[in-house]
């Protein structure tokens, strides 16, 4: 069955990273059929991730990638972002676990170093903001619940859901991931700000301490 096939009869959820990329193709080139240039393409990016992070020089430099291409591929990571964003706007009630888990993948999932962000909430649960403050090397950041208690005040924030992402690209929470969200947790209780969540996004899920029964 050829990808577009697939995807009709399937849904999109059903393509493989070589399927998708090969409806995004359109055509191979002379001499290698599309699902080949595509199976080349994540093979020089080492997956997808790298794909959609590559430059337009290095992408048009591929055989049968040209710039008229690169112009469509960042085309449709700009749409799918703001997409996103869409559902994320400020005094936007955040009801969509959906929706958040896509939009923290498209955010921290890039990140080759660990970035811990917080979601600041109303007491509608509408975000208020979305701000990266941390940032660690690959093998953690160092987060200060003094600062994200100062920032949560100065916002007039009744909640917060924390999200950071593991580089390693395996989403399963560490214990100290664990410790320092039960540390944060406890200093913004003294000022009445709700933890609702802390989301660990990896390459492919983000896992929700909510879901899990871990606050």
């Amino acid at each position: 069955m050829m990808p577009r096939e697939k995807l009709f009869q399937l849904g999109p959820h059903a393509l493989s990273d070589e399927e998708l990329v090969a409806i995004f193709l359109g055509t191979g080139t002379q001499g290698m059929s599309v699902l080949e240039l595509a199976s080349q393409l994540l093979k020089e990016f080492k997956g997808l991730r790298g794909l959609m992070q590559a430059g337009r020089k290095e992408i048009v430099a591929v055989h049968g990638i040209g710039a008229a291409k690169y112009a469509q591929l960042t085309s449709a990571l700009e749409m799918s972002t703001r997409y996103l964003k869409l559902g994320m706007e400020r005094g936007e009630a955040l009801s969509d676990p959906g929706v958040i888990r896509h939009y923290l993948l498209a955010k921290l999932r890039p990140y080759e170093r660990e970035v811990f962000a917080c979601l600041f909430l109303d007491n509608q649960h509408r975000l208020i903001v979305y701000e990266e403050m941390f940032f660690g090397t690959i093998d953690g950041a160092s987060v200060h619940p003094r600062e994200v208690l100062r920032r949560g005040l100065e916002l007039n924030a009744a909640a917060v859901v924390f999200a950071h992402n593991h580089p390693s690209g395996i989403a399963e929470p560490s214990q100290a991931d664990k410790r320092i969200t039960e540390r944060l947790a406890a200093a913004l209780t003294l000022v009445d700000i709700r933890v609702l969540d802390h989301m660990v996004v990896g390459d492919t899920e983000v896992v929700s301490f909510a879901e899990r029964g871990l606050l």
